[in-house]
């Protein structure tokens, strides 16, 4: 092979491999259901989460995420945390102050999800509560996954969960 045929097929997956994570992250969406009581309130849509899996290593694997919760809420910090789960509070923008609501994955990269959300937000109190929660979400091993990491950054929850494969 030719030098300049060698260039032309490595352009394309140096191009690949600077597009970074983000490119083959899966992206759910999680659908705001506003309560009866926030019927007149505003509520947003949805909210956007983006997990990440890490490449493999022997003995167990890793998911890196976040939840845009930004968007909708200022001042977020982790309030709870345990092995199993995580819940970052924060303030919700004056245009979403009077919205009562949950919200779940509803939809994973493009298409129905069925799934147990493990990702979910609460909108209450003029706060908004982003839950990651491995209860009953088990690795291939039959062991509850366990949240690796959880903190914040760019203003957004960000976390890893992981288990035993």
């Amino acid at each position: 092979m030719n030098l300049s045929k060698a260039l032309l097929w490595a352009l394309p997956l140096s191009l690949l491999s600077n597009l970074g994570a983000a490119a083959l992250a899966s992206k759910a969406e999680l659908t705001v259901l506003p309560s009866l009581r926030s019927a007149e309130a505003t509520c947003p849509d949805q909210l956007v989460a983006y997990e990440t899996l890490r490449p493999y290593t022997e003995g167990g694997s890793a998911t890196d995420g976040m939840i845009q919760l930004k968007e909708i809420a200022t001042d977020i910090s982790i309030s709870q945390m345990d092995d199993f789960s995580v819940i970052w509070s924060g303030k919700l923008k004056p245009e979403y102050a009077d919205c009562e609501g949950t919200a779940g994955i509803s939809i994973l990269d493009g298409e129905a999800f069925q799934g147990h959300s493990y990702i979910r937000v609460q909108l209450s109190d003029g706060q908004a509560r982003a839950i990651l929660d491995m209860t009953g979400m088990s690795d291939a091993n039959g062991f509850t996954r366990v949240i690796l990491d959880q903190t914040m950054r760019e203003g957004n929850p960000r976390w890893t969960w992981g288990g035993t494969d």
